[in-house]
């Protein structure tokens, strides 16, 4: 579309107009867009000036959480914001805008992307395009929703603890978590979930995927994680060779995967073998999941009761429950105890898994997981048993150890289906996922691959052997 676009052989109206067509057609079935700015989108695509810009004119849609434009709606996926407007636009809006992008409006997700499916009480649910009867994904499953119906050709999206690349496997799309400090932040927040939640897009092709993570880095001096730039020849020239790839076929808890789940990681070593990698299976994980997820619930829970003291400061009253989701308040109420101190010890482990990773890669390239342990999940599907939600209704009612226990106990079925991202994203590492095989010769399934810190150019070296080799299943069109 740039390239077209930068030889005068199309017009940026043009891609809007078909962009929009296509949104008002299937739109409707996918409830994937939150509010729209169409007007001034066509009026940016008559007045700007799109030369030399290397996504000159291109329709791109952007999240409803964290992802603010200055005039249009951010709900965050709740009912307590949903009349905000953003009074100002965020760094990496700004960079999308500089980089040629002419943004639509923004995209559906869970309330405050606390859930890996796209189903809040305020914009609905998000239906995944291949079956409506089931879930796009979480939390950028509105982006991933419109990307894979063909309504645009990348969107913007974030990831906490998978929300770019569950949303990825569903759909049968590249899905990039970049290193911490890769993608800018601010100007307001510069680290969100403390480090763990990263801006990037989900994507059809390997080419979009490296010119936006090419011209997207930063490397901000006053952030609390700058990580050196990588140049053109790391991002475009970088081969895959030879590369020691780990590949783990268990469950957190150590537990045998499922027979269509050992089909997909068998198919991809073959291919990666073919591909001239070494493949070597691990028995278990090389840290301990499942206090990983402790403490990343933990700081889940401190964060969101030091955004609500944001958002009380901003409203002029104290929140309630009537102003959020069950799951919500759980999670609000068990981070409101929380000690100083423990968290300081998080924080700390925190560093440990980053360097007990480092030295993991310091034999292996790559690990290699299952994105998702699961297809797509039918609407309803991971929702906690009634006598969890009548506890989490009740979450302020328990002890701190409680509260967080029924955290625990909330998320359990969301767990189970991607048990591994949220690594990534408590040591800052770069992982992608990338759509490698189907269930029932019909459901996408991505293979996860993570590398050390600052290392994404061995992730889409890779990619594209991949892509090159014919073997990525991108899925689009599918309404």
């Amino acid at each position: 579309m740039a390239q077209a676009v930068r030889a005068g052989e199309i017009s940026p109206s043009e891609l809007i107009e078909a962009a929009i067509a296509q949104a008002d057609t299937l739109n409707p079935a996918l409830n994937a867009i939150v509010s729209e700015r169409y007007a001034l989108a066509r009026q940016e695509a008559c007045e700007r000036d799109f030369r030399d810009l290397p996504f000159a004119g291109v329709p791109i849609f952007v999240k409803d959480l964290g992802q603010d434009m200055a005039g249009l709606k951010s709900t965050s996926g709740s009912r307590l914001l949903k009349d905000y407007v953003a009074q100002k636009s965020i760094i990496l809006v700004e960079r999308l805008e500089a980089l040629g992008f002419i943004i639509l409006g923004n995209t559906n997700t869970p309330e405050f992307g606390f859930k890996n499916i796209s189903d809040s009480s305020s914009n609905g649910i998000v239906n995944l395009p291949l079956d409506h009867d089931r879930n796009a994904g979480g939390s950028s499953g509105g982006s991933a929703a419109l990307v894979a119906a063909g309504v645009v050709p990348l969107a913007a999206a974030s990831d906490g603890g998978g929300s770019i690349r569950i949303p990825a496997s569903f759909n049968g799309l590249i899905g990039l978590k970049p290193s911490r400090g890769r993608i800018p932040t601010g100007p307001d927040s510069y680290r969100g979930w403390q480090g763990a939640s990263v801006h990037f897009a989900l994507t059809k092709s390997v080419r979009d995927t490296k010119t936006l993570l090419y011209n997207l880095q930063d490397c901000q001096m006053e952030s609390p994680f700058p990580l050196p730039l990588l140049s053109k020849e790391e991002v475009f020239e970088t081969k895959a060779q030879g590369l020691k790839i780990a590949l783990l076929g268990s469950d957190y808890e150590g537990q045998p995967l499922s027979d269509d789940l050992l089909k997909a990681l068998a198919k991809t070593k073959a291919s990666l073998i073919d591909l001239g990698h070494q493949v070597v299976e691990i028995d278990a994980f090389p840290l301990d999941m499942t206090r990983v997820m402790q403490d990343y619930y933990f700081m889940n829970a401190a964060e969101t009761a030091a955004m609500f003291d944001g958002i009380e400061s901003a409203i002029g009253r104290s929140v309630t429950k009537d102003d959020m989701e069950v799951m919500t308040w759980a999670i609000y109420q068990a981070g409101q105890s929380l000690k100083a101190k423990d968290y300081s010890k998080v924080l700390t482990a925190w560093d440990l898994y980053s360097v007990q990773m480092h030295a993991f890669h310091e034999e292996f390239d790559l690990l290699l997981t299952p994105t998702t342990f699961a297809k797509a999940p039918l609407h309803g599907q991971l929702t906690p048993d009634p006598d969890v939600m009548a506890q989490l209704a009740n979450a302020e009612m328990f002890s701190n150890r409680e509260q967080l226990q029924l955290v625990w106990d909330m998320f359990d079925k969301g767990l189970a289906l991607n048990p591994y991202t949220p690594l990534a994203n408590l040591t800052g590492q770069p992982a992608i996922s990338l759509p490698l095989y189907s269930l029932e010769e019909k459901y996408p399934q991505g293979m996860q691959f993570m590398a050390a810190k600052g290392r994404e150019d061995l992730l889409l070296a890779l990619a594209q052997a991949f892509e090159d080799a014919g073997l990525l299943t991108v899925k689009t069109n599918l309404v």
